[in-house]
């Protein structure tokens, strides 16, 4: 099961910038395939970014051009570098394995506490 702790939430203007940072444990965080996520009040979570191992990567198609996904295997550490902020991106933003072992559902297990962003206009 992957442990996280998630930071660098906070509240932005619109077109601003955060950087989310995840920080993995009790896994070979090398070796996988790792992904952002996010939950908007009254919806449902989503995945918004994923890194694999080796590095490539894929956006949902709302953040395409203004997230950036990225990891470092010595840091065991994820980042998502967010820019041009919207209002339609305030959420609590998690991060897990991808896929995550136990589900998206809101009461799966192994999810972090998620860091909050919140968008004003």
């Amino acid at each position: 099961q992957v442990q996280v702790v998630e930071s660098g939430g906070g509240l932005v203007q619109a077109g601003g910038s955060l950087r989310l940072s995840c920080a993995a444990s009790r896994i070979i965080f090398s070796i996988r395939d790792m992904g952002w996520y996010r939950q908007a009040p009254g919806k449902q979570r989503e995945k918004v970014a994923g890194i694999t191992s080796g590095g490539s990567t894929n956006y949902v198609d709302s953040v395409k051009g203004r997230f950036t996904i990225s990891r470092d295997n010595a840091k065991n550490t994820v980042y998502l570098q967010m820019n041009s902020l919207k209002r339609e991106d305030t959420a609590v933003y998690y991060c897990n394995a991808d896929p995550p072992p136990f589900g998206l559902g809101p009461r799966a297990r192994g999810w972090g506490q998620g860091t909050q962003v919140t968008v004003s206009s």
